[in-house]
């Protein structure tokens, strides 16, 4: 066969390698594909693409025929060289260039002869990656196997940047499926009703920063009539978060199945949660026990503050009765502390996402418009208070995008 018949063919080919390449979506087959045109159009024995990472700046190799994934700086080797200076490199002796790296042949028992390196552009300009090809059959590379290389690159290129889009689009639908799921489930795991007792009204509310939250409330009803009552937040929002919260709220709900002694539930829930939390991981939460015979509500506040509680005749504010869960191991939750409803009282229990909404000019929500909102809302539903809370909290945000998650929990008695 003739040069020119030869170069002819080889055209066709790059251009039917343009056309598959056009019509694959997985990027791991289309650098399969390519390396495989590399060998095959440019008659060499080897070829490796090395990807750039630009947050990295490193050339990584995700298909190497032959040879294990490799990293390194993009501006080391013939890689770096071909990378950083957008031009063919063509090495006809590879152990007699200072820049080659023999180390991969050691591992791998190949031998090297020689090397024709070329950056892989997108249609911007933009560095994609290097393709190298190794040890050309019966002879160095030479001016024509550069220029084939060179028309090869064009099209491989542009076809690795689309396919690297795709993938990395196709990458985030699937995280978005997946975070829809898993805000789903926690949304599932909210109470599907509020409790039904006569004389009182309660009502919880929660809406996460992120696809999942941190926070958490529930209820639980007692054989006796009793109501277990819990509002918490873990350190951070989002899906770590809102792992932490669901393991806390399967917990209490765990120990709340077999024992009402608060002292005994704390107790063993942070023992359970420092046992598997990170040291810069914890968890405030407020688990209270309502009776609505006594009109009377035990809790424990491990770093949950502050507790409002309003009433005709003012309002009372506390802070957390004890540190939060999973700080320290054994601690000693000594303290049970109590409210006392007398009629038209309602206990105001938010996460610290209301009380720090913050405008532009970085000033708080804060506990004094919170009472007083209270305050001048008294003839709300606890539902219809909660809402209009969450919109006067947003007004005062001006814009500011939520930073933090918000959940309430709120207890009235009526008479």
């Amino acid at each position: 066969m003739s040069d020119s018949q030869r170069e002819i063919e080889n055209l066709h080919r790059i251009l039917d390698i343009a056309r598959y390449m056009a019509m694959t979506n997985d990027l791991d087959v289309l650098l399969g594909t390519i390396v495989e045109a590399t060998c095959e159009v440019l008659d060499c024995d080897r070829a490796t693409i090395f990807l750039y990472d630009a947050q990295t700046d490193e050339l990584y190799s995700r298909v190497a025929k032959g040879v294990d994934q490799i990293r390194f700086p993009a501006d080391r080797g013939i890689a770096g060289a071909a990378a950083k200076q957008r031009r063919v490199v063509n090495v006809p002796d590879a152990y007699a260039d200072q820049r080659f790296n023999p180390e991969v042949d050691k591992q791998t028992g190949y031998r090297t002869r020689n090397l024709l390196t070329f950056p892989l552009e997108n249609i911007n300009g933009e560095l994609i990656g290097v393709l190298q090809a190794l040890n050309k059959t019966g002879r160095p590379f030479d001016a024509d196997d550069e220029h084939l290389a060179l028309v090869l690159a064009a099209q491989a290129g542009v076809a690795l940047d689309r396919g690297r889009l795709l993938e990395e689009f196709a990458e985030k639908q699937r995280m978005a499926r997946d975070l829809d799921i898993a805000r789903q489930i926690q949304q599932d795991l909210f109470p599907k009703a509020s409790p039904q007792i006569p004389g009182y009204e309660i009502a919880g509310w929660n809406r996460p920063a992120d696809e999942t939250g941190g926070d958490c409330y529930d209820f639980v009803p007692l054989p006796d009539g009793r109501v277990a009552i819990l509002l918490a937040d873990a350190t951070g929002h989002g899906i770590g978060a809102a792992l932490v919260i669901a393991e806390c709220r399967s917990l209490l709900r765990a120990m709340l199945s077999v024992t009402d002694d608060l002292k005994r539930i704390a107790a063993s829930v942070n023992n359970l949660l420092v046992h598997d939390l990170s040291d810069d991981h914890f968890v405030t939460a407020f688990i209270g026990i309502l009776d609505p015979a006594t009109h009377q509500i035990e809790y424990i506040a491990g770093g949950q503050g502050p507790l409002i509680l309003v009433s005709p005749s003012g309002v009372k504010s506390r802070g957390a009765t004890d540190l939060p869960f999973a700080v320290l191991p054994d601690y000693d939750f000594a303290k049970i502390a109590r409210f006392k409803f007398t009629p038209n009282t309602t206990l105001v229990l938010l996460t610290d996402g209301f009380y720090e909404t913050a405008n532009a000019e970085a000033e708080l929500f804060g506990e004094d418009r919170v009472t007083t909102f209270i305050q001048h809302h008294a003839s709300l539903s606890l539902d219809a208070l909660i809402d209009q809370l969450y919109e006067a909290a947003t007004r005062f945000s001006a814009g500011t995008p939520q930073a933090d998650d918000l959940t309430a929990v709120l207890i009235r008695r009526n008479r």
